[in-house]
């Protein structure tokens, strides 16, 4: 299979920085695995990466996507499959980077298809969704395939539905394709580096940093975006950040409030984004300044 690096964590600990280094010392490129740096015309929001740090070494899957057109992991998956692709083909060392787990597991185990095996029946156990709620369709999944059922929680509809649909469409479980081999089989070796640091020190460097993208201009920014027809409806536009800057837009808070709420989601994100990660028991945890031990164990994998 073929290698690749993964440096994940949450918002704000530096993970660009520390993948340009990487990349730079083992002629590697980058891969974004970021939900919102995908977007055009949402930069200071998404922290995407500056222009000198683009320069530095080729970004791939960053600023490509108009916020009005629907991405998920699927597609992240065919996109970044053909970049790593074509960067083995070059003899570059494909280096995947963002705190978007998900994007990360799906490219790594994919665990979830872009195509669904009978749209019909995909369909039908949404409306279900919509009308009975996550816990009847679970229940439904109880009945008909429990060891499935143990492993998915029961407000994660995503994948109850695609093990109903599963079954449904193919009468076979979903825990028994995956004994064989049907789905999670591992699609590429890689080396997980994960960034972490003292909890408190990262909530500081969040709360400044937040500061420095009201300074940039991020109100002007969301502003630019509804101007040229983007709507809150949008689902890019209620990300953190975009949200909170359209709340004040729509003086339904304060300054002062907007600005708060900003910092303590971006904080809860971050929060999320360690419990996600936490539980991969593959990651090796590097504080941010630990780039010479972390160099260490990359030139043992690429060997």
């Amino acid at each position: 299979m073929k290698k690749i690096i993964i440096i994940c964590g949450p918002t704000g600990i530096g993970k660009t920085t520390f993948a340009i280094s990487v990349a730079r010392r083992f002629n590697g490129e980058i891969i974004g695995a970021d939900s919102m740096q995908i977007y055009k015309h949402m930069n200071i929001g998404t922290a995407k990466p500056e222009p000198e740090e683009l320069s530095q070494i080729p970004h791939h899957l960053v600023d490509f996507l108009d916020p009005k057109d629907d991405f998920d992991a699927g597609q992240y998956v065919k996109a970044a499959d053909k970049s790593i692709e074509d960067m083995t083909t070059r003899g570059k060392i494909p280096i995947i980077t963002g705190g978007t787990g998900l994007y990360i597991k799906a490219l790594l185990y994919g665990l979830f298809r872009s195509e669904p095996i009978c749209e019909k029946t995909l369909s039908q156990l949404t409306r279900d969704l919509g009308e009975a709620g996550s816990l009847n369709l679970y229940q439904k999944l109880e009945k008909c395939d429990p060891k499935s059922a143990q492993k998915i929680h029961p407000n994660d509809s995503f994948r109850v539905i695609r093990a109903l649909e599963v079954y449904q469409t193919t009468g076979q479980r979903i825990s028994d394709r995956q004994k064989n081999h049907d789905f999670d089989d591992l699609r590429y070796n890689s080396m997980k580096i994960g960034l972490t640091m003292d909890r408190e020190k990262l909530y500081d460097r969040i709360n400044k940093r937040v500061d420095v993208m009201l300074n940039q201009g991020l109100l002007n920014e969301v502003t630019t975006l509804v101007e040229n027809g983007y709507s809150f409806d949008l689902k890019p536009m209620q990300s953190i950040g975009y949200k909170h800057m359209g709340m004040f837009i729509e003086n339904k808070v304060s300054w002062e409030e907007a600005v708060r709420l900003l910092k303590r989601d971006t904080r809860r994100y971050a929060k999320r984004q360690f419990t996600w990660f936490r539980k991969d028991k593959e990651i090796i945890w590097f504080q941010p300044s630990q780039f010479d031990l972390a160099e260490k164990l990359i030139k043992e994998f690429l060997t």
